[in-house]
């Protein structure tokens, strides 16, 4: 046979955004070998007539970093065609770590990304201390999709600095200088970039605020400046954008970006302060001054709302915080639904959702007036009238009613939606204006963490199905879509090797059937080490996924082959 794997006849989107046109894609020894009218045959060949091939997606962020170390599949990420996982987002992660604060890392991991602690305890090894030596740990294991990964500034910090860094101290002199020789380091021994949070919201599961919070300008240079002393690596940065102030924080990250010249994204979501739901629009021309200025700087931004899953199944419902829901929180969820289906305990949980003097997650969980039914079909733009709050109004009984019948939906299988961002006006308008700017990249989809409440992982699916087929308006054209996680995110984090259909590239590649293409509902399963539990979204529509030229999905289900392995540091473009 001349090739390894030919793809025949598809409506091929090579990613770089142009029109679709009609053509084979042949592979050999992992890599596109040609594109356009193959003569030759392939050892193996798939039908693509009337469907569209795409490059793999490239997901700049995610947290697979505990998962990586117990199992070979990224899933879910790898059910939504992604075939490069950038992982160590948001500055958690178990590596460089002294024995003494493995413990805090995982309680670290777990209260920022909602990753179960006992599955984090029972699924890691910690053959490492050094990043290299984490690094060394994953190389060589098999994975169905590649896996890069972050330098954490949580971990580094606790290695660095012990107790001053959890308890917020400023970082001496001395710390800089080994933060930044260690930065250096694992960049070499292969981190694809470090990552850093100065979020109030990203706390340990015992309430304590990351270590890197405070974090001072001059630390972050320094660590920045052992990516240039390296030579390459990406940072990338999660501010609330409000100590002191928005165009404060931005001028020092617009330093930090031109000390260390090195590519830098930050997350760029719509809050729904009344006083700051303005504020990415701000962030957005920030940023284009600073590209026009010539710093490589980027806006991460995400294609639908960003909040929670409510329901049985997960880890929050409207009825979490009340005392005779606690009671029952532990049975099996069908023994729950049996109870909550009583007329008496119905009572009593609607009772006490109604007192006053409720903490700020009750109120968080209970704001009607923007949580959806997620439907069984998952809509994900949901107007202003499908709130339980308006649908309360409408049928004249309390929200916290229809709340309750709702999540005893599909013997207690129903979701309801809750945004927490992205959806200040009750539309994804502003998620369309971010999407469609050239000084931002796809990503936040958070594939492996937030297990219990959340499965953005889906994003790639959403955004084509969505966002290039199904909105009735603000639609973008397919191919453009496409460019957008394929080549334009595997160039944000420096891999130029794939992200492209063209010879000599990577052969990772999709297979899609359009017509088909949607996310499912999510489901719960208890397959994290220990029996941990976590949310899974599948897809429809996915024909193929290919990596390194092996199939390793066809129509959702998992084929033997797992050619997946770890990435180490940027990748350069083919010659050509």
């Amino acid at each position: 046979m001349d090739f390894d794997l030919v793809i025949r006849g598809g409506e091929l989107a090579d990613g770089r955004g142009g029109p679709l046109r009609r053509a084979d894609v042949a592979v050999r020894d992992g890599l596109i070998a040609e594109v356009g009218d193959v003569r030759g045959r392939g050892r193996e060949e798939i039908d693509a007539h009337g469907l569209l091939v795409t490059p793999g997606f490239v997901d700049v962020h995610t947290h697979y970093d505990g998962q990586v170390a117990w199992d070979s599949r990224m899933q879910p990420s790898s059910w939504h065609g992604v075939t490069t996982a950038v992982m160590g987002n948001c500055g958690v992660g178990f590596a460089p770590v002294r024995a003494a604060d493995r413990d805090r890392l995982i309680e670290l991991m777990e209260g920022i990304e909602d990753i179960p602690g006992t599955a984090l305890h029972v699924g890691l090894d910690w053959r490492w201390e050094s990043f290299r030596e984490y690094l060394d740990a994953l190389d060589g294991r098999p994975y169905d999709i590649d896996v890069a990964a972050q330098l954490p500034h949580g971990a580094l910090r606790m290695y660095v600095m012990g107790e001053r860094a959890a308890r917020l101290e400023p970082a001496t002199e001395d710390d800089i200088a080994q933060m930044r020789h260690l930065a250096a380091e694992a960049v070499r021994a292969g981190a694809i970039g470090f990552s850093t949070s100065r979020s109030i919201n990203h706390k340990s599961i015992k309430g304590d605020p990351t270590p890197t919070l405070r974090a001072t300008e001059a630390e972050l240079t320094g660590i920045a400046m052992g990516l240039a002393d390296a030579g390459k690596g990406v940072f990338q940065f999660i501010s609330d954008f409000d100590v002191p102030s928005l165009d404060e924080e931005f001028a020092m990250l617009r330093r930090v970006a031109a000390a260390c010249g090195r590519p830098m994204s930050f997350t760029l979501l719509q809050r729904h302060s009344a006083t700051a739901s303005e504020d990415w629009r701000r962030l957005l021309a920030l940023t284009r001054e600073a590209v026009a200025d010539g710093l490589q700087i980027r806006a991460q931004v995400a294609p639908r709302p960003v909040g929670v899953l409510l329901g049985l199944q997960g880890s929050r419902n409207p009825f979490t915080t009340c005392p005779s829901y606690k009671a029952i929180a532990a049975l099996p969820l069908d023994e729950r639904v049996a109870r909550m289906r009583t007329p008496e305990l119905r009572a009593r949980l609607l009772q006490e959702i109604g007192q006053p003097g409720k903490d700020m997650l009750s109120q968080r969980l209970t704001a009607f007036e923007r949580i959806f039914p997620l439907g069984d079909t998952p809509n994900y733009e949901p107007s202003r009238e499908q709130s339980l709050a308006a649908i309360a109004q409408r049928q004249g009984r309390p929200a916290a009613e229809v709340a309750y019948d709702e999540i005893l939906r599909n013997d207690g299988r129903a979701f309801l939606l809750a945004p927490f961002a992205n959806y200040a006006d009750f539309s994804l308008d502003a998620c369309r204006d971010m999407i469609a700017d050239d000084n931002t990249v796809i990503g936040l989809g958070d594939g492996g963490a937030h297990v219990g409440v959340i499965s953005d992982a889906s994003f790639p699916t959403f955004l084509l199905s969505h966002w290039g087929r199904d909105r009735p308006t603000g639609r973008f054209d397919v191919s453009w879509l496409v460019r957008r996680q394929t080549l334009d995110t595997a160039r944000t984090v420096g891999l130029f090797d794939r992200g492209l259909v063209a010879p000599g590239y990577k052969a990772d590649l999709n297979v899609i059937d359009m017509t088909r293409l949607a996310v499912s509902l999510p489901v719960i399963a208890h397959d994290l080490p220990a029996g941990g539990r976590r949310l899974l979204q599948r897809a429809q529509g996915y024909v193929a996924t290919v990596v390194s030229g092996v199939p390793v999905y066809r129509e959702g289900e998992a084929t033997a082959a797992l050619p997946g392995r770890l990435v180490r540091g940027p990748q350069a473009a083919p010659v050509q």
